[in-house]
């Protein structure tokens, strides 16, 4: 389920950065987010991400109210599972929770900026091998939970074969063909949201032959 247009939080608001890569983003001395993640540093800050890759789109994965007992009588919270991607190379997945829907929102919404990764494209299918960046250029598997997912190269014109997460996110991070098995609680949407991006985060960190330098 969308939410109604592209991100552009972190910009409509002033923005105070508070660590050191946030402050290096703001004076346009980082001018690209691959400078953080080939470095692997983490990112603190939602305005990162707003400033080095505008036009963010989000969708919401999962809703589900959950209730616990506490001291002063039974609560009720609400926690949300979003993505956000820019449709051609990046993604991100995150979960909030709150007692109203607009906070939860926002929080799942920061939390996939903070969790944002990049996909390393390719065509990696034996059916294909047509050699453009339009599937992932290897089998790569990642889970959360009880869930385990395993992303396979696929030829052209076949789509994401999977269900309407994986379709989702893998089309957010620019993915147009790609097969997904699963096994698991797959009805899980939120496991099944993290399993499929820590497949992606996987196949970054991937050495293959493309990376190569002569």
């Amino acid at each position: 389920m969308s939410t109604g247009g592209s991100s552009g939080t972190g910009l409509e608001r002033s923005w105070t950065p508070k660590t050191r890569v946030g402050r290096l983003v703001a004076e346009g001395r980082i001018k690209s987010i691959d400078e953080i993640l080939r470095r692997g540093i983490p990112i603190q800050e939602p305005e990162i991400v707003d400033t080095l890759i505008p036009g963010l789109k989000e969708e919401i994965i999962g809703v589900r109210r959950v209730q616990r007992q506490t001291d002063a009588g039974e609560m009720t919270q609400l926690r949300i599972v979003a993505a956000i991607g820019d449709g051609m190379s990046y993604v991100g997945v995150g979960k909030g929770k709150g007692k109203e829907f607009r906070m939860s929102l926002a929080d799942a919404i920061r939390n996939a900026k903070i969790n944002v990764v990049k996909v390393k494209k390719g065509c990696g299918s034996w059916e294909c091998r047509c050699g453009r960046p339009h599937s992932i250029p290897t089998t790569v598997s990642g889970a959360s939970g009880s869930v385990r997912v395993t992303l396979m190269p696929a030829p052209r014109k076949l789509g994401i074969v999977g269900n309407e997460t994986a379709k989702v996110i893998l089309s957010l991070g620019g993915l147009q063909d790609v097969r997904v098995f699963s096994k698991g609680q797959t009805k899980n949407r939120m496991n099944y949201a993290f399993a499929i991006h820590n497949a992606l985060w996987k196949l970054l960190l991937m050495t293959l032959p493309q990376d190569w330098k002569l």
